[in-house]
């Protein structure tokens, strides 16, 4: 291994890996008793980056005619009760909160908080920027968040700012890939709280609400276990016992000598009601309680007055018979005594699946939020794709300096609060949604000042603009409709060469238009009205009235390639007399909202559908209505067809074949169909929806003629694959009353069907999107909806509007059927398409400076990879490539094709020192997943195995070559030199 130089090394010390002399971890932990119940209080604010209200107005605690929250008054009353009493106990979650709030404290007041870190009274947990959601979350936007808001924790703190646990109490579902990323980055436990009703209820009576859960069964395996906890009741305190200025509970009043006294039947309750019950649910003497809810301790010296008075009483003396240690803790002081109490070994059962869907009860399956909001889930796709390429072309070209790093962050940082759980879920106030997305428009803008600097630097064309189209989404760019001439620079994030189907939006057809590519070839170019419901859409301000479309091939790994558009207005466009490509087996039907295809012995066809959502008074368990959470179709309506009189055309070009589909006033849909590899498109454009007596669901069904084992796959957040079984789950025997919702899954980038033990047909989606099987060979999305009910407390319906009128989707599936092509090296696995659906290649438009394509040419670079070679090995993905530090860089590699492929998964073997071509590579040092500790250094605390392992993957990569395992993610801080 090469050695670091002295001056990265000092970096590293003082900055990303500061070590101080303290009593945090878990020395800190007040001592349990092996002879009584330790009861562990866990006071702790639940702080939501959004929902009822914009993170602003959280912070500031401003509009408390909404909700009466103000985080920063918050951990200020923390600080302060702390350093009143060592004793004390408080737990932090939320970085993007916490981080705000110490921008603006003093120096007096920051060594306060530095010594209460150090001394274990102030303790992180998670350390993300947000509490992410787990269902419509893709995982390179969780680690990303993750590895921000630990990495400012790691700076202020050092090792003291290291959490050792994942607290994620309020995301609605949990994620098997979580369990996953959480023990790769190295934490000891996840805490976690909402799973299904049913689950709860026997794993309360068995002592299974701790256990083992191996996040990557199929091919990380063991490595990924981790010890998993489940809360007794919510993340609330205990009936009783809530002492916050929120609260309604009277105080603990302990003058016996007083009327209003309460101590002694506070107590009592407590222990029948709360500690009793919630011995049978775990594996030892050890109870863990928590004490706060949603923007608790405003005013922490009330919550702590309280307890230190219920502490002192009840260590006091006994209760039946029975002593309670009652102590202030925190969730890994409970877990450490639980690995002491029983040994490191856990009785439950290993966990494999996940914990999705969630239900609260045996009519409300919170499954509606996958698709809720289809709008802004897609725009979060859009915005990290953008994240990606901003943060790689800022290394390529050395755009480090604090002011550029500072433009970097305000997408980073946008990017990770939209990640919170009522962000990119859909379940937030319609302006709080707005205000995500100001967020990330605001990131992007930041973000283009360095792309623009960049590609400038790369082309060699410091004085020209870089643009972006931002509504090419729905055909409008003020670039190809008012300029004859420009230059399309088409950027490839991946590590591996792309080819793309390029959609230009143009004015007429009538001109000549050549698309000319850096070899001076002119292009085959194809003109497509654009569907008339694009046209229409509210809010589109364009005079384009078709789509020029072209094949782009070969655009470089991590790098770009540009084509000069030219559009002669002197000269009528050439019909090009060029047989049609598309594959002649394809025959296609469309009749009314359905799309029957066949090609050589396989059939699919595509039904757009809608449910209508049950509209209740939510006065009873059966009466729960359809929400911006829920999802709940009126069993009374059967699932409808959009139109019976649907109007189509078809047009036919040596590019793409394409079918245009009028349905309805609010719904249509194009299918194309691409050739070399064979791809199937369906693109919808749904809204506004009607919005009367009941919500409108909108599925998009796809059925199959593909035999398979009545198991379908999907994502979990874009990573692994996982079965799914209708009216089934691994770990209990279900009742299932909701047949719809109760077999609906969160899908992140598509579904897969398995002939054997190959693909058979696979789905993909281009946002997250809710969706299932509930009948052999049907997979079904859900694309859009809205409901007439609130619920779960938001205080609206889901009935977005934008221009007045509900909002507008633009939408698109993708259809694999694999082994259709001679030669299946070419074909595109559903792993690949769908990262280059996630990670697009990214069109840049700019000026040709009057330059003529071949003076163009001559004095400009056309053509660039940031790779040496051509491309990585085919199962390796560029994950991460960011600016890190002086000198350095993070750069993560993940081998991403798992072995449910066995012709393309495998080791694979990258040297690094030979991998980049814009900057020389000098030394390596491997980290966990989230980069704040050394992977030698990284130690976890293990139960039903060794009690401690020095590392989860690989040792250090030795001479720069770095082998990867099956789904296995390598993080490195390199030092580089340009």
């Amino acid at each position: 291994m090469m050695i670091l130089s002295k001056s990265l090394i000092v970096f590293l010390c003082l900055v990303l890996f500061n070590q101080v002399q303290a009593e945090c971890g878990y020395q800190s932990c007040h001592p349990v008793k092996d002879d009584q119940i330790n009861i562990h209080l866990v006071p702790h604010s639940h702080d939501d980056l959004g929902w009822l209200k914009t993170m602003e107005q959280y912070y500031w605690g401003s509009h408390d005619n909404v909700q009466r929250a103000g985080v920063q008054y918050i951990i200020t009353s923390v600080v302060e009760a702390l350093k009143e009493n060592k004793d004390r106990r408080f737990i932090y979650v939320e970085t993007g909160f916490f981080w705000k709030w110490w921008l603006y404290q003093d120096e007096d007041t920051r060594k306060d908080v530095k010594e209460l870190v150090n001394n274990g009274q102030l303790e992180f947990i998670s350390g993300g920027w947000a509490m992410n959601d787990e269902a419509a979350t893709y995982y390179q936007n969780t680690i990303d968040q993750m590895t921000w808001g630990l990495r400012k924790l790691n700076e202020t703190f050092g090792a003291c700012g290291q959490p050792k646990v994942a607290w994620q109490i309020d995301p609605f579902g949990h994620s098997r890939e979580m369990a996953s990323i959480f023990s790769q980055i190295g934490f000891d436990g996840f805490f976690l709280n909402r799973i299904d009703y049913a689950d709860h209820a026997i794993r309360r009576e068995n002592q299974s609400l701790e256990f083992v859960w191996r996040g990557s069964p199929d091919n990380l395996g063991e490595s990924t276990d981790i010890y998993t906890n489940i809360l007794f009741r919510h993340y609330s305190a205990p009936s009783g016992l809530c002492f916050d200025v929120n609260c309604n509970d009277e105080p603990v009043i302990d003058d016996p000598n007083s009327p209003e006294y309460n101590l002694q039947s506070k107590a009592e309750s407590f222990v029948n009601d709360w500690i009793k019950p919630a011995l049978k649910g775990y594996a030892s003497n050890n109870v863990l309680v928590t004490m706060g809810d949603d923007f608790q301790y405003g005013y922490a010296g009330k919550n702590f007055i309280n307890m230190d008075k219920l502490i002192k009483y009840m260590n006091s003396r006994s209760f039946d018979g029975v002593q309670y240690n009652v102590i202030y803790s925190t969730p890994s002081c409970y877990l450490n005594a639980v690995h002491q109490a029983t040994n490191g070994t856990l009785k439950s059962a290993l966990k494999t699946d996940d914990f999705f869907p969630y239900a609260s009860s045996s009519h409300n399956y919170w499954t509606g939020y996958f698709s809720s909001r289809p709008t802004t889930k897609g725009y979060g796709r859009f915005s990290n794709n953008f994240l990606q390429i901003c943060k790689q072309l800022s290394v390529l070209t050395n755009l480090t300096s604090l002011e550029e790093g500072a433009l970097l962050d305000t997408l980073r940082e946008a990017s990770g609060v939209f990640q919170h759980h009522d962000g990119i879920t859909g379940t937030e106030k319609e302006n709080v949604a707005h205000d995500y997305m100001h967020l990330l428009h605001n990131g992007i803008i930041k973000c283009e000042e360095l792309t623009n600097k960049a590609l400038g630097s790369l082309v060699k064309s410091d004085n020209t603009d870089y643009t972006t189209c931002h509504m090419l989404n729905i055909s409008e760019c003020v670039t190809s409709e008012t300029q004859d001439d420009f230059i399309i620079t088409l950027y490839n994030p991946l590590g591996r060469s792309v080819t793309k189907y390029v959609r230009i939006p143009i004015v007429d057809d009538t001109k000549e238009i050549t698309v000319t590519d850096p070899s001076g070839e002119q292009l085959l170019t194809q003109i497509i009205p654009i569907h008339d419901s694009v046209l229409q859409i509210p809010g589109r301000n364009s005079s384009a009235k078709f789509d020029l479309l072209f094949k782009a091939s070969d655009i470089p790994a991590l790098g770009y390639k540009q084509f000069y558009f030219h559009r002669n207005s002197t000269a009528s466009r050439r019909e090009f007399n060029i047989p049609q490509d598309i594959d002649k087996n394809i025959q296609m039907t469309h009749t009314n909202g359905t799309t029957k295809i066949s090609i050589d012995e396989y059939d699919f066809s595509l039904d757009y559908l809608y449910y209508s959502g049950f509209v209740g008074n939510a006065s009873a368990d059966e009466f729960l209505p359809s929400t911006p959470y829920i999802f709940r179709p009126d069993p009374d309506i059967p699932v409808q067809n959009i139109s019976t009189n649907a109007s189509g055309i078809h047009y036919s070009g040596p590019l793409v074949s394409e079918t245009q589909m009028f349905l309805n006033e609010w719904f249509s849909y194009t299918t194309r169909v691409y050739t070399n590899p064979i791809i199937f498109e369906f693109n919808y454009v749904v809204g506004p929806l009607p919005y009367e007596e009941h919500g409108v669901e909108v599925i998009a069904r796809f059925k199959t003629n593909l035999e398979y084992d009545d198991k379908i796959y999907t994502d979990a957040n874009g990573r692994e694959i996982i079965g799914r079984v209708r009216n089934f789950r691994d770990t209990w025997n279900v009742t299932i009353a909701e047949p719809e919702a109760g077999n609906y899954y969160p899908i992140v980038t598509g579904v897969t069907l398995f002939n054997g033990t190959s693909v058979g047909f696979a789905i993909l989606n281009d946002r997250a999107q809710g969706g299932g099987s509930l009948d052999y060979q049907n997979v079904e999305f859900m694309i859009h909806r809205n409901t007439i009910q609130s619920g779960q407390g938001v205080g609206e319906p889901l009935n977005e509007t934008a221009f007045d009128v509900g909002v507008v989707s633009r939408g698109s599936h993708y259809v694999i059927i694999p082994n259709l092509s001679n030669d299946q090296s070419s074909e595109l696995t559903p792993k690949e398409l769908s990262q280059e659906i996630y990670l697009d290649s990214w069109i840049f438009f700019s000026s040709t400076e009057g330059l003529s394509f071949n003076d163009y040419q001559k004095k400009h670079v056309m053509e660039y990879s940031g790779l040496s070679n051509s491309s990585l090995p085919r199962n390796v993905h560029l994950l991460t490539l960011e600016p890190w530090g002086p000198s350095t860089v993070l750069l993560r590699l993940e081998n991403f094709i798992g072995k449910e492929d066995p012709v393309n998964s495998g080791n694979s073997t990258v040297n690094i020192q030979d991998l980049f071509s814009g900057f020389k590579v000098v030394s390596l040092r491997e980290t966990n997943l989230a980069a704040n500790k050394w992977l030698e250094e990284t130690e976890r605390l293990m139960f039903n195995k060794p009690q401690k392992i020095e590392s989860f993957r690989a040792q250090a990569a030795d001479d720069f070559n770095v082998t990867l395992d099956p789904l296995q993610i390598r993080t490195f801080v390199v030092t580089i030199s340009y």
